[in-house]
């Protein structure tokens, strides 16, 4: 599939191809093979179009078969199969005035045109004449809306598409200015084919010859197809959660995604969708990319929305909103802008009464209501991928003037791939739940009535990201290591006096130690042993992974940790106020994220050697990640922190502002220091050029962001029941489908 790129033609667009006239004689066809193919290609009904045809796509076959029986009556052929055409139009006619059923774009323009263009060759259409009134009139009042319309280049844009609806009331001079460097106007073999027949252009005849090159005797609607199409299989990969089964397929792809994007193919850049998509999965994936390019799909151009209304439109607005959330420079206003009118322009959409509700748009308008919902930074990996995966559009129909499917837009061997390693996954993650079940118990952790007992959000957090078979160890580690961190926060906050946690952090400095002797309670007896014990374990089995001993580094990330739990503690029980630079010098650490990720990147794959982990980057992404986190974290329990007396960044920013800025100018202030820590974070994970640290690794900093931002979306995680339903649902329901 990589390869070939799979694309159904088109009876409407070939019909018009079969209507251009031998430049020798006006009087024979200058292409008879799709003529020919036009004959040998009518659906049992009398219609022409695409197979199994939904039943809201009659206009669709009006005007697919309306096209055909026109170039059978333009050359005098197939009056048998005329006249089957010409009783299915009058069978289906009253569907061309319903408004319920989906219209192809330019219908209004295009199909009364043609109803024309029969009259005109003396082609007896038994339709009622208040029927093609009504359709006369619409589209006299679109063509009133078109010319007086405020965006004039969408204007002109939207009936030089419609051309062989135009016909005579068509400016051709005006048309040929969209003529693209393949010949083509707009990538539509109809309207190239309508200006051929008006014209003598060399550019437009060689872009037909060469469809027909490719496709045999007809034509698709749209082409060229292949980028888009590739970029859908890529995209359609990563959201089912199994791209990582066709890593140098994608590789591949991406790498001439790239090329023509450095050489400016027109295939790309004159396409919203095909261009915002190539966009964000190129900058996903490293590529040093600008976002200059999406600046010409601005508000003021919806020519570039393909001229269409509802789901056609919601499509590439909804591109455009995905690519605008890769903002990686503070300064980036393109994105900015992008993302500030597409948003609204989907939320329209959403409440637009045209929406339909069946099943050509509503996978669309679910994938809008999710994108609003849960932005690319708050959206898990896993949740994200059961939710595409049930909410999957098997059938690939599209519309533009016409329907038209391609394999690479939906495909149910994915979809069948994608169930069956949810599946799996979650079998594996429910054993490893259950041995991590057993470890607590056996390290008495469950005997600390202070502690909180929170392995499932912990485990999730790490299955949720981190989901792969091979990559058990590091769910462990980060489960593990989550557990105790909650642990020891818990026992600085509540459980344990200042004598305990200075003996604690007094037994990690010594390390080997006697515990029956140097604990000065149970208590701390448990919290070290189950500390002890479990960094030993990981340093053992990290030895095998990076053949070195990392037990030195680990226990020096937890250390860091004590000791700045410690100074919080101290602050409380002094009742000294810390300047907020001093607070989130110390904050970004107590948040206790280092026990948690720093661990778990030695259980990647790649070896990091002293230099990688002293390194600035890799400093750089960890206080990042984690001056994010506190700051959320610090937005959601302001009130209740502010009653207990404890440190906060937003109460420190009011304090230290001398009365001057108020609770909500400080919750502003936070979230927009939270958002350039994010976007920070996130041109670090991106850039190649002078990275030390793996993409993989780098990974595992945005990964944990995303964690966070999900866990304090709407509430603090750790006691919110709506995260409850989420966790079940990626350990412990598989899924199941009605198609399977």
């Amino acid at each position: 599939m990589f390869d070939k790129v799979e694309l159904s033609v088109s009876p409407y667009d070939t019909a018009w191809v079969a209507m251009v006239p031998s430049p020798y004689s006006s009087q024979t066809p200058h292409f008879p093979q799709c003529l020919n193919w036009l004959l040998e290609n009518q659906s049992h009904d009398g219609s022409w179009g695409l197979p199994h045809l939904h039943p809201l796509l009659i206009k669709d076959a009006l005007s697919s078969t309306l096209a055909c029986v026109l170039a059978l009556k333009r050359w005098g052929v197939g009056e048998e199969q005329r006249d089957k055409g010409v009783r299915f139009i009058a069978s289906k006619f009253s569907s061309a005035n319903d408004e319920k059923q989906h219209s192809p774009i330019g219908f209004d323009i295009i199909f009364p045109g043609m109803i024309e263009y029969a009259k005109e060759l003396d082609l007896n259409l038994p339709l009622g004449q208040s029927d093609i009134d009504s359709l006369l009139q619409k589209r006299d009042l679109k063509l009133k809306e078109v010319f007086w319309g405020n965006n004039s280049k969408s204007r002109k844009a939207y009936l030089a598409y419609s051309s062989e609806g135009m016909r005579k009331l068509q400016d051709w001079e005006m048309v040929m200015k969209y003529q693209m460097k393949n010949g083509s106007l707009f990538n539509s073999p109809s309207t190239t084919a309508a200006a051929l027949s008006h014209l003598k252009n060399d550019g437009c005849l060689n872009y037909l010859r060469s469809l027909l090159d490719k496709f045999g005797d007809a034509v698709p609607t749209l082409y060229p197809f292949d980028v888009y199409a590739r970029l859908c299989l890529v995209d359609n990969l990563q959201r089912l959660g199994i791209d990582r089964h066709f890593i140098t397929e994608i590789g591949n792809v991406l790498d001439e995604t790239y090329r023509f994007w450095l050489q400016r193919e027109e295939e790309i850049f004159s396409d919203t969708a095909t261009c915002a998509m190539a966009f964000r999965i190129l900058r996903l994936n490293g590529y040093d990319i600008s976002s200059a390019p999406l600046a010409q799909f601005s508000e003021d151009n919806q020519y570039y929305f393909k001229f269409g209304q509802d789901f056609k439109d919601m499509g590439a607005a909804l591109e455009l909103f995905r690519a605008s959330e890769v903002i990686i420079h503070p300064d980036d206003k393109v994105l900015e802008k992008q993302n500030s009118w597409s948003s609204d322009f989907l939320k329209q959409g959403l409440s637009n009464s045209s929406i339909h509700g069946d099943r050509l748009d509503i996978y669309i308008t679910q994938e809008v209501q999710h994108a609003l919902r849960f932005p690319y930074h708050a959206n898990l990996d896993r949740i994200a991928n059961r939710r595409n995966i049930e909410h999957y559009n098997v059938d690939s129909t599209r519309i533009l003037k016409t329907a038209y499917r391609s394999p690479h837009i939906c495909n149910k061997d994915f979809l069948k791939l994608a169930v069956e390693d949810f599946n799996s996954c979650q079998s594996i993650h429910q054993n490893e739940l259950k041995q991590l079940e057993r470890w607590i118990v056996e390290k008495r952790l469950d005997k600390l009535k202070f502690a909180r007992q929170k392995l499932a959000y912990c485990y999730f957090s790490a299955a949720a990201t981190i989901f792969s078979p091979e990559q058990s160890e590091a769910r462990l580690c980060w489960a593990k290591n989550g557990v105790l961190t909650t642990v020891v926060d818990d026992f600085f906050d509540i459980g344990g006096s200042e004598a305990e946690l200075l003996n604690l952090i007094q037994l990690v400095e010594k390390w080997d130690i006697d515990v029956a002797m140097d604990c000065c309670s149970e208590q701390v007896e448990i919290v070290f042993s189950a500390l002890h014990s479990t960094i030993s374990e990981i340093g053992v089995k990290a030895l095998a992974w990076q053949a070195r001993n990392v037990t030195s580094h680990i226990i020096d990330i937890w250390l860091n940790l004590l000791r700045s739990m410690l100074q919080e503690a101290e602050w409380g029980s002094k009742k000294s106020t810390p300047t907020v630079d001093e607070y989130m010098t110390n904050a970004y650490v107590s948040f206790a994220l280092g026990p948690i990720v720093l661990p778990t990147l030695y259980f990647l794959g790649p070896k990091l050697s002293d230099e990688v982990v002293e390194s600035p980057e890799y400093h750089k992404l960890y206080k990042l990640m984690s001056s994010c986190g506190r700051l959320l974290n610090d937005i959601h329990s302001f009130k209740r922190e502010s009653m207990e007396g404890k440190a906060n960044a937003l109460s420190l920013h009011m304090l230290h502002g001398n009365g001057v800025i108020t609770e909500e100018q400080a919750i502003t202030e936070m979230k927009g220091l939270a958002k350039r820590h994010r976007r920070e974070l996130q041109r670090l994970v991106l850039q190649e050029k002078g990275s030390t640290v793996p993409r993989i690794c780098k990974d595992l900093f945005w990964k944990m962001s995303k964690v966070l931002h999900t866990f304090y979306e709407r509430d603090d995680g750790f006691t919110s029941n709506d995260m409850l339903c989420v966790v079940k649902s990626i350990i412990y329901e598989p899924i199941v489908l009605s198609e399977f």
